[in-house]
């Protein structure tokens, strides 16, 4: 017992000597000055986290020295910190986006991008996790998206990485889909052209029924609520020249808004799916030719047909030979209530493509940070030359 607490006491009076060697502070000395320097540009390039080590030692002893020394070293550990901070973040939306978290990964992706406004890839994970949290329930991801996803279809123009997808067509596709799907609720009618985008560039999200369904939804919920409520507010007693122009432009956008969903119809393999479309269709159609003749041929032959453009507003009555069924009387073909939305598959029941986010199968790895590379850099002076001041 006796042994034991005497080795105690050992132990505890040796550690007390060992504290002041340990703790001692370093001497901002010429010889500390070339030694950590030395080591520092011997490790700057192939082992940067030495170099970093010597970088901080040799600032934090000498930190009134305004040398060209210290001068470099404080440019490589701006860079180095930056790059590791970066480095991090990057691996954390890697993280988050295979996990999907997506609300962490649009968090975290917006740091990444503010710190490198030209990561593609970055702005590519927001615009997906954005979106497929909103297929999960949570919409108030999308509209914030659509910055980030115009950015990026700006830098895969330009050449920029288009990963995670697999080819560019397919990524400039999905980031239009998006964009439109983000403006779909509060603006259909800006939607439009981005669905159109996305449906003439060749990839497999054109083979996709909800595409088509959106498209549908932004005719019906954009022009046509819109024109429909001009029509509405003139309060026509009796049919006039101007009240035939308004019902042409309002049936030119129901015939957008049928040929989307015969598309959908056409392209979708699930029973669900497929009877929710054609539900829509088929109501559609009838308000707009007053029966369900021709229905059938119309989904059996639309995906051999070019998709139509948006329609170019009316300014005169087309000949009857331009009107493929003309609608009398004052009230113009349906009315709004004809939402294909409500019959709209889940946004991911896709047919014929691959869900947005999960498009190729990633691997997380660890992103290395950049290389610093202070410029000009001194070299160190030789030891044997050195003098003592």
């Amino acid at each position: 017992m006796k042994l034991t607490f005497k080795l105690f006491t050992l132990a505890a009076m040796m550690a007390l000597f060992a504290i002041p060697a340990w703790a001692q502070a370093k001497e901002c000395s010429d010889d500390f000055k070339q030694s950590t320097y030395s080591k520092w540009y011997d490790n700057r390039k192939d082992h940067q986290d030495i170099a970093y080590q010597a970088a901080k030692d040799y600032l934090s002893t000498c930190p009134a020295d305004d040398s060209a020394y210290a001068t470099a070293l404080k440019k490589f550990a701006t860079a180095y910190e930056a790059a590791t901070s970066d480095a991090t973040s990057k691996n954390q939306l890697e993280d988050f986006f295979n996990k999907k978290n997506w609300a962490d990964a649009v968090r975290t992706g917006k740091q990444v991008v503010t710190a490198d406004a030209e990561y593609a890839r970055g702005h590519i994970l927001i615009t997906l996790a954005a979106y497929n949290a909103s297929t999960s329930g949570d919409g108030s991801l999308l509209p914030d998206s659509i910055q980030y996803a115009n950015k990026a279809i700006d830098m895969i123009q330009a050449g920029k990485a288009f990963a995670p997808f697999q080819s560019k067509e397919q990524a400039l596709a999905w980031e239009n889909f998006i964009i439109g799907t983000a403006m779909l609720k509060n603006n259909p009618g800006d939607a439009i052209p981005y669905f159109l985008k996305a449906a003439r560039i060749d990839s497999d999200l054109k083979k996709n029924p909800v595409l088509y369904v959106n498209l549908a939804s932004a005719y019906n919920d954009g022009p046509r609520a819109k024109l429909t409520d001009e029509y509405r507010a003139r309060g026509f007693t009796v049919e006039t020249d101007e009240s035939k122009l308004m019902i042409a432009n309002i049936n030119q956008v129901i015939d957008r808004q049928i040929d989307a969903l015969a598309r959908a119809a056409a392209l979708a393999t699930d029973a669900g799916v497929k009877k929710g479309v054609m539900d829509a269709l088929t109501e559609t159609y009838k308000d707009r030719t007053k029966s369900t003749a021709g229905l059938n041929e119309l989904v059996a032959s639309v995906l051999n047909k070019p998709l139509p453009d948006m329609p170019t507003p009316l300014t005169q009555l087309p000949t009857p030979a331009a009107t493929p069924t003309s609608t009398a009387g004052s009230q113009p073909a349906g009315t709004v209530s004809s939402t294909p939305a409500t019959n709209k598959p889940a946004a991911n029941s896709t047919t014929g493509g691959t869900k947005s986010g999960n498009t190729n199968s990633t691997t997380t790895t660890a992103t290395k940070p950049a290389v610093a590379k202070p410029s000009p850099t001194p070299k160190p002076r030789s030891r044997a030359n050195h003098r003592r001041r």
